[in-house]
């Protein structure tokens, strides 16, 4: 089978943390057993190294909503925003008052506090000091995707009428949206690396947690939330196994008969 794992809230328990014993032993065990294991993740590269999977070992790492696909240290397909696209969102952005985060595959980029329109993105930000950052202005042609935030509904909706024909928005809730290129999924991550290995979608399982999962659900074979999932996600799936440290990796695999 091919398995894919979103990160947090999945592998690891938010906000931080490395992946539980039990659920590396899974994956290890699954890989041994010829099933290929891939994490299929929201963030960027940026976001995800060695501190994430620790020495559990992955096939490969479907990124930022699809629009990065790195498949047995080989990059498949990575998608980014041109110079020209950048400026009209960034613009964009401006002229609607939304927060963001610009994400990249080697860096993500900010605005400056003083320029962050809300209190409450600018204490959202703030979570993440201790990671770098570059501006607004040097993001151009250097993102992938975005998370953004608008304290009013009417700003993302006016936002997503002038940019709907380019861009995907998926609801992450209380006012917060990633975004990506029109056409880019975990889903589609999903349906291309499954093409690409020559494996039906009939022998693929998704295992995740939040709305941004929602796609890969709907495209899997066999859908597996989290015990702490989202409950509008946990009403689409097939199997729902315990949260994510109280060995919940161990128990869907378990439930999909690949551990004892």
């Amino acid at each position: 089978m091919l398995i894919f794992f979103d990160i947090d809230g999945t592998l690891i328990p938010e906000p931080v943390g490395g992946i539980p014993e039990s659920a590396g032993r899974a994956i290890r065990i699954a890989r041994e057993k010829g099933h290929i294991c891939m994490i299929n993740t929201g963030r960027s590269l940026a976001l995800v190294g060695p501190d994430v999977t620790g020495d559990v070992e992955f096939d490969g790492i479907l990124l930022g909503c699809g629009t990065m696909i790195n498949f047995r240290g080989e990059t498949l397909l990575h998608k980014t925003f041109t110079v020209k696209e950048a400026e009209e969102i960034i613009s964009g952005l401006g002229k609607y008052r939304i927060d963001a985060v610009l994400e990249g595959s080697e860096i993500n980029f900010r605005d400056s506090d003083e320029r962050i329109f809300t209190d409450v993105f600018r204490k959202y930000i703030h979570q993440f000091d201790h990671l770098h950052y570059k501006s607004f202005e040097e993001a151009p042609g250097h993102f992938d995707k975005f998370y953004a935030y608008a304290d009013q509904r009417e700003k993302m909706e006016a936002f997503s009428r002038e940019f709907g024909d380019r861009l995907d928005f998926v609801d992450r809730k209380g006012g917060y949206f990633e975004i990506m290129p029109k056409g880019y999924s975990k889903a589609s991550g999903m349906r291309y690396i499954a093409e690409r290995l020559g494996i039906p979608m009939s022998r693929t399982v998704a295992i995740g947690d939040s709305s941004n999962d929602i796609p890969m659900f709907e495209s899997a074979a066999v859908s597996i939330a989290m015990g702490n999932a989202t409950e509008d996600v946990k009403e689409i799936v097939n199997f729902v196994t315990t949260d994510v440290d109280k060995d919940g990796i161990w128990n869907a695999l378990k439930w999909l008969g690949i551990v004892e």
